[in-house]
């Protein structure tokens, strides 16, 4: 079973940080990681820089503040 990615959260990915959606699919193909994990194998794949992390996590720190979120609702 595929892990269920947020959808927000690959939108902020190709919008905010321009990570391809082949990028995201060869993650998805190698690791099937769930959202928390995402990230940090992009990071390990060296798709994304330690500073381009940094901006990730203060995004879901954010995002997760937000009313019906669903950060919040897990």
């Amino acid at each position: 079973m595929k892990p269920k990615l947020d959808p927000q959260l690959i939108d902020f990915l190709q919008r905010e940080l321009s990570i391809s959606p082949e990028e995201i699919a060869l993650v998805m193909r190698r690791h099937q990681p769930a959202s928390a994990q995402l990230p940090i194998v992009l990071w390990q794949y060296g798709l994304i820089t330690i500073q381009q992390l940094d901006t990730i996590f203060d995004w879901r720190e954010q995002f997760s503040k937000k009313p019906g979120s669903p950060t919040q609702l897990q």
